[in-house]
């Protein structure tokens, strides 16, 4: 795809009617010249407009009107350009817990979780967050995870989990301000409640810290699954993490992650994973497919705000 391509399609699959500033700012992109040129001196996966616009909110630019910020996104290139080739979209969003949970709950208790692309690992935490599937509640406490369910009984208990750990190769503290700061840039501008959810969600993390390791998910996974206890289900799950990854290292992931005891769950956009057919998706925005093992069981936002079962 072109650059302008890319942000289009972000405009329209993404960001439309889930964030009306990111979506008018994207589609400005694609009309703008002088931002397409300094965008194709990036390489290509540092294009991406969830990483340019969180790049350019951390640095304090404007996002909500176009033209204030092609002047902001110009006049600090050199800046914004040395952000953005050192990090990545490494979104921890705790609302994808609910669409993972009808699946860790069907598995054999207890659960060893092992995150791959974990980031500051707040997605390890399914059993201490409380849920709300239409209006059927599921546990207790802070935060509330909201997911609009179809075709798919609601949970009704949390996982057990004993043992949790997450894989990355650029591992993010929560007690990190700067580490904190990144996370936030990355929610979109009207996310308040998304904001408010990733500093409860913080609050989980650090006072009960994961293993955090800092590996390739190929050549370090087998290790930390290694570590996992024997008495428990392993459980290798990664939500929007394997579009980072070339295509030959994610044919060597699945290959490993198969190879290991336990269960492996998938939770990313359909044309990700190689998959035999697929049912039409809910709707023209984009959708991820939750798989457990190789098998599609069903359609996700990527924000976990909805699932819709497969029938």
């Amino acid at each position: 795809m072109t650059i302008a391509a890319i942000y289009a399609d972000f405009a329209a699959r993404e960001a439309h009617g889930v964030s009306p500033t990111y979506e008018r700012l994207a589609y400005a992109v694609t009309r703008d010249p002088e931002l397409m040129a300094l965008l194709a001196g990036l390489p290509p996966a540092k294009r991406q407009p969830n990483l340019l616009f969180g790049v350019v909110r951390l640095l304090g630019g404007p996002v909500e009107d176009p033209a204030a910020f092609h002047d902001y996104t110009v006049a600090n290139w050199p800046v914004i350009e040395a952000e953005t080739r050192t990090r990545t979209t490494q979104t921890n969003e705790a609302g994808r817990c609910a669409v993972l949970l009808p699946v860790l709950n069907a598995l054999p208790q207890p659960l060893a979780l092992l995150e791959v692309g974990a980031s500051a690992g707040l997605c390890l935490y399914p059993d201490r967050y409380a849920y709300r599937y239409g209006d059927h509640p599921v546990g207790s406490g802070d935060p509330v995870l909201a997911c609009t369910p179809t075709d798919l009984a609601p949970p009704t208990r949390l996982p057990q989990v004993v043992w949790r750990a997450g894989l990355d190769l650029n591992p993010l503290d929560v007690t990190d301000p700067a580490d904190l700061a990144w996370l936030d840039a990355l929610i979109w501008p009207e996310h308040t409640h998304r904001r408010a959810r990733l500093r409860a969600a913080a609050a989980v993390v650090a006072a009960d810290p994961p293993l955090l390791v800092r590996g390739d998910l190929v050549d370090d996974l087998p290790a930390l699954a290694a570590q996992s206890p024997p008495d428990a289900t392993l459980v290798v799950f990664h939500s929007s993490v394997l579009y980072h990854v070339p295509m030959p290292r994610r044919a060597a992931f699945a290959e490993t992650v198969r190879g290991l005891p336990g269960h492996w769950i998938a939770n990313e956009a359909p044309d990700v994973l190689p998959y035999d057919t697929l049912p039409t998706p809910p709707g023209e925005a984009l959708h991820n497919v939750l798989a457990l093992d190789g098998r599609p069981l069903a359609w996700t936002r990527s924000h976990g705000q909805a699932i819709t079962w497969f029938t």
